[in-house]
This record gives structure tokens, C-alpha cells and sequence, in this order.
């Protein structure tokens, strides 16, 4: 028997170096993943807060990582690669640990922001790195960091309870060790790649189309203005999971434990699916542009699914798998599409797209809140829907107004041609 086809495709035609990148963000994942589930219980139980106010921090953080991600696209070729990926990871090791010694709330509010603002400021950089050093990759290459990191997300959500079991300091060891590992494998890493003025990543595109000023850069819309209000109104719509369904399997008298197998379920169908998504990819969504829009459709079909018909466990449970498959297209394609046509100012770009459509994340449950304590769950999934439908029609605004890659950008022209491929 063959092997599966995600595991042959990962096998096969990358890049030697990109297999250590791919395994070490799989780590990285894994490490991070082991705090942010742990927020709210360490709030209530060892600071001894409310529940809104282990809201206030989550709050504060991601409005923190909205900030960073501007922030990473602005610095890349300012600071350069190195220096900003193996700086903001080892600052992000250092305020982990630093959990051990903030005991304090304010403290600890302060270094949970710094953390948000510094794992965001990574973000786009690390995506630009990928899309300018491997440009004839990228858009597997995305994808297969998106399954491991996913993969990450599974392990190290489900080792984080029994670290926590054990001690929350422990946790905070763990991780802040491994992003600082991170960090250090990428300073070893770029320097045995050697980057530098001669790297493809600095030269083939004019500097000044990386340079720019932030007027010029932000005059031409048609990079990222409806690729970013799609993306942030789908980003909206999944936060009918956390602040929608979850308080509805609550309000039936059903544990918690019903509404986390729904993200185990996520996390197995983003794994087993890959035959299928590769499947659309060659047969049906051939270009990043489909593949864009047809997330967005997923993402509709399976919210509406859900707003006619979530009575039973397993209606939710179908909604989930098609949302999942929305996800797959949507998370690779978006830097995928950016890195390659924005030329050397993807990172910036990157930034910009990314820090937008985290906004959806933090509008999200306020208003899904509000809906759900007036009129329940039916209009959220309802709103979801709509969002998704909306989404989709700017992808499709994005697809029309599409930027053509200029020749002299021999290295960022693979994967988008004039046709959108």
C-alpha cells in the first residue's frame, strides 16, 4: 500500500533545508499551545479573578497581537530576517518565563500583553520568510506548516492539562524554553543559509518597492483592502464557536467535554483531509484565488447548515467538519497569495492582512455574546452566515482587481500567473 498523499507530497520536492524549518515550527507549536488554553483557569484559580477579568486579558492580548503583526510586517526590512524573528522570539521565551515570577495581577496582565504583542510581531515575518526564500514553494509549503502547526496545536493543548496538573510554572517552563529554542534554531538556521545581500530574498525587486512610504504602500488597495475585510469578516464568523455554540451545548446541560471533542474533531479532519483538499486543489480549486473564495463558501455552507438545523450534537458536528475544510483552503492560501504579489513588500503587506482579519477575532465575541444572551444561537450562526456569504463576495472584488506580478520579479512570479494560478 502507497503512501497517504499529504505524507508522500511532504516527503517530496521541497527544498533539503525547509524539512528542519517544518519540524521545528511543529515543536514551536507545540509549545505555545500549551499556555493560551490554561488563561482562564490560572486567572480564576491561582490569581483568584473573575471570569471577566480572565476576559480583560484575553482581550488585551489579542488586541496586543493586532498591534504586533503591523509591527512585524513594518520591521522586516528594516531589522532584517535575522534579526527580527531571532530577536521577537527570544523576547517572547523571556516574557513566558517570566510567568513563573509574575504572581502579581498587574504583572501578569502586563506580560501576557507583551507576550500577544511579541508573538504577533513574529507572525508575519516568519510567513514572509517562507514566501521570499522558497517563492516556488510557498504555497505548499504553507500548507504543510499550517497542518503541523496544527498538529502542534493538538499535542500541546491536550499535554497542557497535565502539565497544569502537575504545576502552572511548569508550563510556563516549557514553553518559554521552547520559543526560545525557536529562536535559537533560527539564528543557527539562517546563518547556515546564509542570508544576506546576495540572498533572493534582498535582491531581483526594486528596493523601492519595500521601502516606501506608508502613504504609497497603503494608496494601493488593491493588494489588501478586500483581501483583508474578507478575511476579517471570516475570522468574525468563527467566533460563533466559542461565544455561540459552546454556550448553547452549555445551556442544554451538556460538559464541557462535548464541545472540545468538536475541536478534536477540527483538529483530525485538518489532518485526514489533506487527500481531499488536494483532491479540489488539482481537480476543482486550481488556483489560490478558487481556493480563497471556495473557503469562504465552506465556511458559509457550514454555518448555514448549522443555523437551519443544530438541535442534535451530530448537526454541529457536520457543520464543524465543512467549516474545517473552509479553514484548510483559507490559512494557506491568504499568506500564499500576499507573499506573491506583493512582491518584497510582502511583509509588510503580510502584516497588514493578517492584523486586520485578527480584528473580526476580537469583535467577534462581544457581539456573539450580546446575540446570544437576547436571542440565543440561531441568529449567530445566522450573522455567520451572512459574514461568510459577504466574505466571499470580496474575495471575489480581490480576484477581480488582482495586481499582475511585473517580469523583472522572476522570483515572486511562481504560483500567481495572469490567470490567477
Amino acid at each position: 500500500m502507497g503512501k497517504p498523499t499529504f505524507i508522500r507530497s511532504f516527503l517530496t520536492g521541497y527544498p533539503k533545508e525547509s524539512y528542519v524549518f517544518i519540524v521545528a515550527s511543529l515543536l514551536n507549536a507545540i509549545g505555545n499551545a500549551m499556555l493560551w488554553p490554561l488563561i482562564t483557569i490560572y486567572v480564576h484559580n491561582d490569581l483568584h479573578r473573575s471570569y471577566a477579568e480572565a476576559g480583560l486579558v484575553l482581550l488585551l492580548q489579542s488586541s496586543a497581537g493586532i498591534l504586533g503583526q503591523f509591527i512585524g510586517g513594518g520591521l522586516y526590512h528594516r531589522l532584517g530576517p535575522k534579526r527580527l524573528i531571532v530577536s521577537s522570539l527570544l523576547l517572547t521565551g523571556l516574557a513566558q518565563l517570566s510567568l513563573v515570577f509574575a504572581k502579581a495581577w498587574v504583572p501578569y496582565i502586563c506580560v501576557m500583553v507583551l507576550n500577544g504583542l511579541l508573538v504577533s510581531i513574529t507572525m508575519p515575518a516568519v510567513n514572509a520568510f517562507v514566501g521570499l526564500r522558497w517563492p516556488e514553494h510557498s504555497a505548499r509549503l504553507f500548507n504543510s506548516i499550517y497542518v503541523f502547526n496544527n498538529m502542534g496545536v493538538a499535542i500541546g493543548t491536550s499535554l497542557a492539562g497535565v502539565l497544569a496538573a502537575i504545576s502552572f510554572n511548569l508550563t510556563f517552563l516549557i514553553d518559554g524554553f521552547s520559543t526560545a529554542g525557536f529562536g535559537l534554531f533560527f539564528l543557527l538556521f539562517l546563518n547556515r543559509i546564509h542570508i544576506g545581500k546576495h540572498s533572493r530574498m534582498e535582491v531581483g525587486i526594486p528596493r523601492q518597492a519595500a521601502e516606501s512610504s506608508l502613504p504609497r504602500l497603503l494608496k494601493n488597495y488593491r493588494l489588501y483592502l478586500f483581501l483583508s475585510l474578507g478575511s476579517m469578516l471570516v475570522m468574525m464568523s468563527t467566533s460563533a464557536w466559542n461565544t455561540g455554540v459552546a454556550p448553547y451545548l452549555n445551556s442544554k446541560g451538556l460538559s464541557p467535554d462535548v464541545y472540545s471533542f468538536l475541536w478534536t474533531i477540527n483538529g483530525i479532519v485538518i489532518v485526514v483531509g489533506q487527500p481531499f483538499t488536494s483532491f479540489l486543489n488539482k481537480r476543482i480549486t486550481r488556483t489560490l484565488y478558487t481556493r480563497l473564495i471556495s473557503s469562504a463558501v465552506f465556511y458559509g455552507v457550514g454555518f448555514a447548515f448549522m443555523w437551519i438545523l443544530h438541535a442534535s450534537y451530530m448537526d454541529l458536528i457536520a457543520g464543524m467538519i465543512v467549516c474545517t475544510f473552509g479553514e484548510m483552503l483559507l490559512n494557506p492560501s491568504i499568506p500564499a497569495i500576499v507573499s506573491q504579489t506583493t512582491g518584497r513588500s510582502a511583509p509588510f503587506y503580510l502584516g497588514l492582512v493578517g492584523g486586520v482579519g485578527s480584528i473580526g477575532r476580537l469583535v467577534g465575541p462581544p457581539l456573539y455574546g450580546v446575540l446570544f444572551d437576547l436571542y440565543g444561537v440561531t441568529p449567530i450562526l445566522l450573522v455567520s452566515t451572512i459574514a461568510t456569504a459577504i466574505g466571499a463576495g470580496l474575495f471575489v472584488i480581490h480576484r477581480t482587481l488582482r495586481v499582475s506580478i511585473p517580469a523583472r520579479w522572476p522570483d515572486v512570479n511562481h504560483g500567481v500567473n495572469s490567470d490567477g494560478t
